[in-house]
C-alpha cells in the first residue's frame, strides 16, 4: 500500500494539519496569506474566478489547515494535450509563521497525486529567481528547470520556468513515496 496517503494525512510537528479542497469560504482566511506572499497577489475575484472552473475539473485547488486555522494553499490548472495531458502548478503558499514545517512538501505532494489520478504525464510552474527555498523544494518533486521569463513577477524580478516529466511512470510514484517517507524534508 502506498504510504503518500497515510503522508498526506499524518500530523506535522504535533499538529493537526488536514488538506482539503479549497472553497470559496477559505478565501477570507487565504486573501491574507496571498497579500503577505505576493507584492502584486491575485484579488479575490481572481480566486472565485478559479474555484468556479474546478467543477469543469480544469482546476484543482487545495487549503491546508491546522485545526480550522487556514495556513496554506495551493492549486493546479490541467491542460489537455494530445500527447498526455499537463497541469500547470498555479500556486502555492504557506503562512510565513507556518513555513518550514513541511506543509508546503505536502501540498505538492497532494496535488502530484492529483494530477497523476487525473492522468497527467506532465507538470510545470513558475518560481521567483531569488526563491531558492522554494526551487529547493520543486527539485526534490522532480522539477528541473527550462527556461526564464524576464521581469515575469512585478515587472520587475525574473521567474524560473521549471519543468517535472513522465510523472505517470512507476519511477515517478517512487519518488513520491521516498519524499513520504522522508516527511518531505525541504519545505518552503
Amino acid at each position: 500500500m502506498s504510504i503518500v496517503p497515510r503522508f498526506l494525512a499524518r500530523e506535522t510537528q504535533g499538529d493537526d494539519l488536514t488538506i482539503v479542497p479549497m472553497n470559496k469560504r477559505h478565501l477570507k482566511a487565504a486573501m491574507p496569506i496571498e497579500r503577505l506572499a505576493y507584492p502584486t497577489s491575485w484579488s479575490r475575484s481572481v480566486f472565485e474566478s478559479e474555484l468556479d472552473q474546478v467543477a469543469n475539473g480544469s482546476r484543482h485547488y487545495l487549503v491546508a489547515r491546522l485545526g480550522k486555522r487556514v495556513v496554506g494553499y495551493a492549486g493546479v490548472w490541467i491542460v489537455p494535450d494530445p500527447d498526455g495531458d499537463q497541469a500547470h502548478v498555479t500556486n502555492i503558499v504557506v503562512a510565513p509563521d507556518h513555513r518550514r514545517r513541511r506543509i508546503g512538501a505536502r501540498l505538492m505532494s497532494a496535488l502530484a497525486v492529483e494530477v497523476i489520478a487525473r492522468g497527467c504525464v506532465a507538470w510545470t510552474l513558475e518560481v521567483r529567481a531569488s526563491s531558492t527555498g522554494a526551487q529547493e523544494l520543486y527539485r526534490r518533486f522532480g522539477f528541473a528547470p527550462a527556461g526564464v521569463r524576464t521581469r515575469y513577477y512585478d515587472n520587475r524580478e525574473d521567474a524560473i520556468v521549471m519543468w517535472c516529466h513522465d510523472i505517470d511512470t512507476p519511477e515517478y510514484r517512487d519518488r513520491l513515496e521516498e519524499i513520504a517517507g522522508s516527511g518531505g524534508m525541504i519545505d518552503r
